[in-house]
């Protein structure tokens, strides 16, 4: 398991295994989402990388909100 230890200025260092692994790169922002007392970072994404993401997706079957009850 990877740590990481919260600095007395209040910063982290990302762990190099995971910051190989999830490609992320110095100055890259990320998004921090806190559920109940868990805190995700969520690397955030240009819109150049995210162009096409969904292409070939099939949107049969999904539920619009007029569908929902």
């Amino acid at each position: 398991m990877n740590t990481a230890t919260l600095s007395n200025r209040f910063q982290l260092t990302i762990p190099k295994a995971v910051r190989e692994d999830l490609g992320l790169q110095a100055g890259q922002k990320l998004s921090i989402v806190v559920k109940g007392r868990i805190i995700e970072l969520v690397p955030m994404r240009s819109m150049e990388q995210v162009l096409g993401i969904f292409k070939g997706a099939n949107p049969d079957g999904y539920r619009d909100r007029k569908d929902r009850v």
